[in-house]
């Protein structure tokens, strides 16, 4: 069966949620394998045109959050910048593939084949084997600025909570907000734009702390189908939150996490819809697809790639 065509925005600002998992049987990534992933992240989006809003590293997979920026935002000198820090200030830098590389670091695909590649030559180094580390192509998801994309970084930062690892977020070292509040965004390597208009009226750290709140609110129920589910303990919670806790959108949110991976697309009914004419002959159904509204998310709504 052919390969899917993925998913791509090339003219404009778009985030995109990323997410790819290891061939290997348990959990290969220890202390050691997730600090070298994110010093990889972290070097390659000062490489290409991104943002980093957000990523967690657990023992079998990765989430990355992350904004791809239009390639016309940057001039021939921020070019022959990103050059020289990816090959070495020494290096001579060819004028005749400016537009080589415009293409190239703009690209989504690009930017997670070089993350992946560079991170499996360093572990099969490591653990002195040969053969495929990741057991498939990643998968992406378009996500729409505001509350949807707050919801998928939330979402994304509670990931090491739900698995058991530990009780608050921001004690797992390896997921982004975990590197705010251990190293204060050190390298200003994550963008603080979290997603929200309003939060952009303050500064970083008033950005941060309000962040922080959202997760603690989305974390801090356990799902009301009475399934178990790790999630923010209440004492914690009672300890770190503000006054007016809103059970209903804790336990909604809980709820509708799947829809962060198994979408193509997700966020109002409107950007749903125009994405999907963008990209509609890419999907597997004789008849038009029609945005699903979320339930318990109120004005969301998510596409899935193939017919069901």
């Amino acid at each position: 069966m052919p390969r899917t065509t993925r998913m791509i925005i090339h003219d404009e600002k778009s985030v995109y949620h990323v997410i790819s998992r290891t061939a290997l049987d348990g959990f290969p990534f220890g202390v050691v394998e997730k600090e070298k992933f994110v010093t990889i992240l972290k070097h390659f989006a000062q490489i290409y045109f991104t943002e980093i809003l957000g990523y967690a590293v657990l023992g079998n997979h990765v989430h990355i959050l992350v904004k791809m920026l239009p390639e016309r935002n940057f001039s021939n000198g921020e070019i022959e910048k990103r050059y020289k820090a990816y090959y070495g200030d020494d290096a001579v830098f060819p004028l005749g593939r400016i537009a080589h590389f415009r293409r190239k670091w703009a690209s989504l695909s690009e930017f997670m084949r070089e993350v992946k590649q560079t991170f499996s030559r360093y572990y099969n180094k490591a653990k002195n084997r040969r053969g495929t580390l990741w057991g498939e192509r990643f998968k992406s998801v378009i996500v729409e600025k505001g509350d949807t994309l707050i919801h998928c970084l939330a979402y994304i930062d509670l990931n090491a909570v739900r698995a058991g690892i530990v009780k608050r977020p921001e004690d797992y070292r390896w997921c982004s907000l975990g590197y705010h509040s251990q190293t204060g965004n050190k390298d200003d390597f994550l963008s603080t734009d979290f997603g929200i208009v309003e939060f952009n009226e303050v500064d970083e750290e008033e950005r941060f702390r309000r962040y922080r709140r959202y997760v603690y609110e989305a974390g801090a129920l356990v799902r009301s189908d009475g399934k178990s589910i790790h999630v923010i303990g209440k004492d914690i919670v009672t300890i770190e939150r503000e006054k007016n806790f809103e059970i209903t959108r804790t336990d909604r949110f809980m709820n509708k996490t799947r829809y962060f991976t198994d979408s193509s697309i997700i966020g109002t009914k409107a950007f749903v819809a125009e994405k999907y004419q963008r990209f509609k002959h890419m999907f597997q159904s004789r008849h038009e697809k029609i945005p699903t509204p979320i339930k318990g998310l109120e004005g969301m709504y998510s596409l899935k790639r193939l017919s069901s």
